[in-house]
Parts: C-alpha cells; sequence; structure tokens
C-alpha cells in the first residue's frame, strides 16, 4: 500500500496521523488518572518550547537523537536493521574521551575534530564487527546488534573500574577534563556577538548533527555507494546482478551507521559530561530507532521527528513537575504511545489514507 500513497502523504500526512492519535490515547490515559489533557498538553508545550532554556534543552535532546536516527536510517537503507546504536555510542565515548584527557590542555578547537574521529571510529568498529558476521557467517544483525549493546556496557565497565577511573575514587567515571576539551555552549557563542540567550546543555554539537543531516543525505541519494545500499536494500538479488557486492555493502553501511550513533558521544561527553562516565547513553538509541521510523530514513523527516522526541523528554519534565499526579513512568507511557503508532501500528491509516486520495482523484478525473 506504500506505492499507492504520494510522497508527501507518506512522508507528512502519515506521520501527522499517526501522532495525532497517539497524542489522543495518551490523551485518555490522562483523564483516567483524573487530569486535564488539555492542561497536560500546554505544560508539556510550554516546557519544550516556551522559553529559552527550555528551548534550549529540546534542541539538546534532539542532537542526540538526530544522530542515532541517521544511524538506524543509514542501516535501513541497506536492508539492514541496526538496533545496537545504543552499544556503539557507549564504545564511541572511549574514543571521544581519550581524546579528550589527551589533549584538553590545549584548546576546544584542536580536540573537537580529533574527538569526531575518535567517536566515529570506535562507533564504526563496533559496528563493523555484527556487520561483518552478516555478510560473511550469516549471523543475523538483529541479534548480533542487540547481544553488543550488553558487551559495550561490560566493557565500559570493565574500563571505569580497573582503567580510566581516577585513583582512589569510588566513582566509575574518568577524571573531569580540563577546560581545552569543553565544547561551547550555545550560550557561549552568542555572547562571543554580544546576544544574550539562556543557558543550557545545548552546544556546538547541534550544528554537528546538522551537518551530518546533510552528508547523510548526499551519501544516500547523490552517491554511487548510496545507490549500491538502496539497491541492496531493495533487493539483493537485484544487487548481485548489478555486479554489487552484499558482502562489502552491509560492512560499509553498517561501519557508517555505527559512526553516525558514535557522533552522539561528542554531544554528551565532550559537549555536557565533561568526562566519561556509566550510563551516558540513557536510552538515546533505542530512541533513535522510532526516531527513524516517524522521519521516513529521510535527514529531513529524522530532524523534525527528532524535535518532536525531544520536546517529549524536556516537556515531559515540565509537565511531570507542574502536575505531580503525572509521573515520569506516564511520560515514558506517553513516549511509547508515539514509538507504537509511529512506528508498529505506522500501517493503520494507509489503506483508509489510499481509498480516499484514490477516490478524490476518480472525483476529479471524472469532473
Amino acid at each position: 500500500m506504500n506505492q499507492d500513497l504520494p510522497r508527501w502523504a507518506d512522508m507528512v500526512l502519515i506521520p501527522a496521523l499517526n501522532l495525532a492519535m497517539a497524542l489522543l490515547m495518551s490523551g485518555l490515559v490522562v483523564i483516567i488518572i483524573g487530569e486535564n489533557p488539555i492542561e497536560a498538553m500546554k505544560y508539556l508545550v510550554y516546557g519544550s518550547l516556551g522559553y529559552g532554556e527550555g528551548i534550549g534543552y529540546t534542541l539538546y535532546y534532539a542532537t542526540n537523537f538526530i544522530f542515532t536516527g541517521l544511524a538506524v536510517a543509514v542501516a535501513f537503507h541497506a536492508g539492514l536493521f541496526n538496533i545496537g546504536g545504543e552499544g556503539q555510542a557507549y564504545v564511541a565515548g572511549i574514543g571521544v574521551a581519550i581524546a579528550c584527557l589527551w589533549l584538553d590542555n590545549t584548546h576546544w578547537l584542536i580536540v573537537f575534530p580529533l574527538a569526531i574521529f575518535g567517536g566515529a571510529a570506535f562507533g564504526a568498529l563496533w559496528a563493523a564487527i555484527p556487520g561483518y558476521l552478516q555478510a560473511k557467517r550469516g549471523s543475523h544483525i538483529v541479534i548480533t546488534t542487540i547481544m553488543f549493546n550488553f558487551i559495550a556496557s561490560a566493557l565500559l565497565v570493565y574500563l571505569l573500574v580497573n582503567v580510566m577511573k581516577v585513583p582512589g575514587s569510588m566513582a566509575t567515571e574518568t577524571r573531569s577534563f580540563e577546560a581545552g576539551a569543553h565544547l561551547p555552549f550555545m550560550s557561549d557563542i552568542f555572547a562571543w556577538f554580544g546576544l544574550k540567550i539562556e543557558k543550557s546543555p545545548l552546544n556546538l554539537s547541534f550544528f554537528l548533527a546538522i551537518a551530518a543531516s546533510v552528508a547523510v543525505w548526499i551519501l544516500i541519494w547523490k552517491t554511487k555507494l548510496g545507490y549500491a545500499m538502496r539497491t541492496l536494500g531493495f533487493s539483493s538479488t537485484a544487487a548481485l546482478y548489478a555486479g554489487i557486492s552484499p558482502a562489502r555493502i552491509i560492512i560499509i553501511a553498517m561501519s557508517i551507521s555505527g559512526a553516525l550513533a558514535g557522533l552522539m558521544a561528542v554531544n554528551e561527553i565532550m559537549g555536557v559530561q565533561h568526562r566519561l562516565l556509566l550510563g551516558y547513553t540513557a536510552g538515546y538509541g533505542f530512541v533513535g530507532i522510532a526516531v527513524a521510523l516517524m522521519g521516513r530514513n529521510h535527514p529531513v523527516g529524522i530532524f523534525f521527528a527528532a524535535i518532536l522526541f525531544g520536546m517529549l523528554y524536556q516537556g515531559g519534565a515540565e509537565l511531570a513537575f507542574e502536575m505531580p499526579a503525572i509521573t515520569r513512568d506516564m511520560i515514558v507511557v506517553i513516549q511509547g504511545m508515539v514509538i507504537l503508532f509511529t512506528g508498529a501500528m505506522d500501517h493503520m491509516f494507509r489503506p483508509t489514507v489510499a481509498r480516499l486520495l484514490s477516490f478524490t482523484r476518480s472525483q476529479q478525473e471524472g469532473a
């Protein structure tokens, strides 16, 4: 049924209907617990977009979702379902931390490109292993990427307990980076030009996420490699007839996917936390799956879907504060509703929309 829909309906109308249904069901949940859904929506929107700090937090969360959403999308175009973004970002934090710990007595302009390289390289390497196992050994990419999430977590625990921890400290984290390895916050950047905005964790990584979105668009739709990836994703048989090596493309696609997920570590480790610590990925890698699905695996769609989930994260915190009956667990339920309707139940409206559009076209042709 997807081919029966015009592009605008597939990219805009269907996601909008799915989102509306998710918000409607979330509103019913709010009513059941005895709260006003209109008031809840007001707090959610105001908390995420109503003031400077809230906007900053929304875009900070969105930055992580852009990276992880792009990671899922690149693999998906090659016919791969990479759900290991969480582990790839986790391991990428090691590469970012090495660059920061090594050169934090210099300047962030020197550390930044090396942190990008370290995060992308470590993330790419971690994703390339499941890619190789699928390409050469036939192991299913979903199973291996799930397993590698747990292995990444165990690896980081070992390193932070036995190798990278500050001697004599009980905290499972590296030492804090010196100022030379701190990415400028957006409030600092605006201050350089004499402008004042409220402080938030939003930092220079947001522009890196935009650059990554443009790079992915060019890769997928404007390069020979992107064409090979899309061909393999459409039909492995067609790819073979076209002289494309499926094994080579699988490994390359997974490496690029892991590198994109790894860039999330730049935002968190160098941009906000200023040290490597446990749990810094906070589930962003898994949310990236929903972001990619809602954004139809297109960089533009992923950007706006990431903004939406950033609003849910930041606005949800404001909502839980203003309406205590709506706990953080309830916010997770609302996020789950969005994921459910934009992912698992994505095709619910497609047949009806296709029939309506077909009927409208026939009426116009008949007139």
